[in-house]
Formats: structure tokens, C-alpha cells, sequence
């Protein structure tokens, strides 16, 4: 791991030195300059590169969709008068839409904490350029797991703050960072110093997908579990909270979305725009009920505060591994990786991963009934220390 970037100049010379694979950028402007002053100044924070930067070429993970942008998405311009730096792109899949990163005739980058392996996806340039060091923060989002995958793949923190589920919309903007405390802050959600004892319900089954979990992933949310109760939280088991219709009806949802994208697109965009293509009007109207009823049957299933369970069911697989199956397999290999992280685009509500204990061991910390900021002081409360190393 290169050592942590203090200014831009440093970032400047680091990239400089450093494959793309290695640094996560799909565009970066040496030449970059603050916009606004604010309370972000100071922070230098990449775009993801499914978002447009005005003057900056946006490529949605694929050379061939590649355009220069002529506006800024709002979300990136909030930040941005904050103080914050935008210097370039992060890599992405094309159309955001794994949960790795290989996009289309781009570099696929590289796992700094697992060289050769994946970095997780969406998000996962933003989660090499911070796990590498060169940035505290890098933007975001997660559309079924897309900022907390790579994070978890990372040994970072992935924050997925409340968003609107209106039209069925499953996608969240936020940050992923080196730190709980960095999370916070970027997102302006205060941390709680004496945080109220709060019902956790602990899950170990796969939500989405039938998957076996890797011994030492269950091990660390036992561990988290008991780090919890000992703080004076009531832990509880917990089941499955739903049947198979609400990932059935995201997974519509997502094929549907498709639909809108044109050109020629990778095998696995292709596979969903033509699901997509098949569903009727009835089978979409079932589809977005399901979807908008999520949060209810969450709510209703657990009278908890906070789920924790597993981020992942085995470590991050070899570059390719997904991408080598064919297109329908490759979908439910992933979701049998993270089935639990969708539950929360689906419902709208926060979650949170963070590696505990170990840099290969994340876990996942939901919100039901907490607020953001119980969830994020709850998190910091199992992430102590600060400093953050890549080794493992």
C-alpha cells in the first residue's frame, strides 16, 4: 500500500507512478482545482464514472459509450460546493450493473488488499484508489450493494444512506471511506457519544440466494455479535424475512431498467435488456408493488433496531471468475456472494459495511428502526482504532 496522500500534489505523483489497474481512475486531471471553499475543503473526492463532471468524459464503464459531459450530476456538484476536489473518474462496469468491476475495453482494476482478485462493483476504482491510500474518500453508489461489496472486498467502510424508493428506484449516492468517522462526516451525520442500548437481530441466512457461508465471515459476526451484548445491546436470532418474491421483483426491476440502455452492450447488460424486454405490463406492476412493499415486510418480520449479519459468503474470487460464466449464472453467482445487501436498496432503509476485527472479515450492520446516526456510532463503536492497514 503506498503510504496516505496528504495533498494533490502528492496525488499528482502517486497516480503518476501507478497503473490504472492500480490507482482505479478511469480519467484523472492533474490540473484540477477546487470550485468552492466549505467544509469539505481539503478533501479530495473522485467521481464515479457513471456520473458526469462537466469538462471530464464519462465512459459508464464501457470505451465504447464514452462522451465529454456538459453538466455536472447534482449530487456530485452538492459536494463539490462543499470544497471538496474532484480530480477524475473512477472505474466502473458498464452501466454499473455487477458486483465486480471489469469494464468494457478499461482497465479492470486490481484488489490492492488480494492482488489479482476483484475489488468488488461497482464501486470498486473508488474502493481501490482509498484502500490504496491516495484518496480518504471517493463517491459512490449502490444500486444492490455497490458501495458496500467493494468496501467489504476492501477493508473499508461502505455507507448506503436513505434513499427514495419512489418509481422503484433502487440506487443510493454516497462514499466510500477509510474510516466510520470519515463516513460520517462526509455524509454530515453526527456521530452519538452515549448511544442508547439497541435491539440487534443477528442473521446468518442468505437472503437472496441459497449460498454456504465461508467459516471465518459467519465467525466474525459471532464475534461482532458478542462485542454488542457486551456493550449492553440486546442481540437476537433472527430468520429470513420474506419469501422469494421481493428479489424476484428486483430483479425485474433491474431488467427493466435495462431496457432503456442502447448500443452494443457487454453479455451480462445484454442478458437483463432482454429479460426486460419479456416482462408485460402486468408482470411490471406486480413487480413495483412488491418492490414499494419491502420496507413494511422488513418491518413487520424484525422488531429490531439494527440486523447485522455477513457482507459476503467467501472471499473476493479472482479477476474473471464471474464474467467467465455464462450470462444467467454469472447473475446468481453473485447474488449467492451478497445476499443480503439488496434487502436494503429494496427498502430504502441505511446500512453500513465495515471490516471487523480483520480486513477479510466485513460484516453488515442494516438500519430498521435506528436512525442513521445509531447506525454509523454503532459501527464506529465495533471499529475502534482509526488507523487502517493493508495488510492483512
Amino acid at each position: 500500500m503506498s503510504e496516505s496522500v496528504e495533498s494533490f500534489a502528492q496525488l499528482c505523483a502517486a497516480v503518476e507512478k501507478l497503473r490504472p489497474e492500480e490507482h482505479g481512475f478511469a480519467f484523472f486531471d492533474p490540473s484540477a482545482t477546487p470550485t468552492h471553499s466549505g467544509r469539505l475543503s481539503g478533501w479530495i473526492i473522485p467521481a464515479k464514472d457513471l456520473s458526469d463532471v462537466a469538462g471530464m468524459p464519462t465512459t459508464m464503464g464501457s470505451v465504447h459509450r464514452t462522451y465529454i459531459a456538459e453538466d455536472t450530476d447534482e449530487f456530485i456538484s452538492a459536494f463539490r460546493r462543499q470544497g471538496a476536489l474532484v480530480p477524475g473518474k473512477s472505474l466502473s462496469p458498464e452501466m454499473g450493473l455487477t458486483a465486480y468491476t471489469e469494464p468494457v475495453g478499461l482497465p479492470h482494476p486490481d484488489n490492492p488488499t488480494l492482488p489479482g482478485h476483484t475489488p468488488g462493483g461497482s464501486s470498486g476504482g473508488a474502493a481501490v484508489m482509498v484502500a490504496r491510500g491516495l484518496v480518504r474518500a471517493a463517491h459512490a453508489s449502490d444500486g444492490g450493494g455497490s458501495i458496500r461489496v467493494p468496501a467489504a472486498c476492501t477493508g473499508l467502510v461502505g455507507f448506503k444512506p436513505t434513499h427514495s424508493v419512489g418509481f422503484a428506484n433502487p440506487v443510493a449516492q454516497g462514499f466510500i471511506t477509510a474510516t466510520v468517522a470519515d463516513a460520517a462526516f462526509v455524509h454530515d451525520i453526527p456521530l452519538v457519544s452515549d448511544l442508547r442500548p439497541l435491539r440487534v437481530g443477528v442473521l446468518f441466512e442468505p437472503v437472496h440466494a441459497e449460498a454456504d457461508l465461508a467459516d471465518h465471515l459467519g465467525a466474525a459476526v459471532d464475534a461482532a455479535a458478542a462485542t454488542l451484548s457486551a456493550a449492553g445491546h440486546t442481540v437476537i436470532p433472527v430468520s429470513r424475512p420474506y419469501g422469494d418474491a421481493p428479489f424476484a421483483a428486483f430483479k425485474d426491476i433491474l431488467a427493466l431498467r435495462s431496457t432503456k440502455i442502447t448500443g452494443d452492450a457487454s453479455p451480462i447488460v445484454s442478458w437483463l435488456q432482454d429479460l426486460g424486454l419479456g416482462i408485460g405490463p402486468r408482470r411490471r406492476d406486480a413487480a413495483v408493488t412488491e418492490f414499494m412493499s419491502v420496507r413494511s415486510q422488513l418491518l413487520r418480520a424484525w422488531d429490531i433496531d439494527v440486523l447485522l449479519s455477513p457482507m459476503l459468503t467467501f472471499d473476493p474470487p479472482p479477476i474473471g471468475y464471474f464474467s467467465a460464466m455464462k450470462p444467467e449464472d454469472d447473475f446468481y453467482a453473485q447474488t449467492q456472494w451478497t445476499p443480503w445487501g439488496t434487502m436494503f436498496n429494496i427498502s430504502g432503509l441505511a446500512a453500513v459495511s465495515i471490516p471487523f476485527q480483520r480486513i477479510r472479515t466485513p460484516i453488515h450492520l442494516g438500519a430498521l428502526r435506528a436512525s442513521q446516526s445509531e447506525l454509523l456510532s454503532l459501527a464506529a463503536s465495533l471499529v475502534p482504532d482509526p488507523h487502517r492497514r493493508v495488510e492483512d
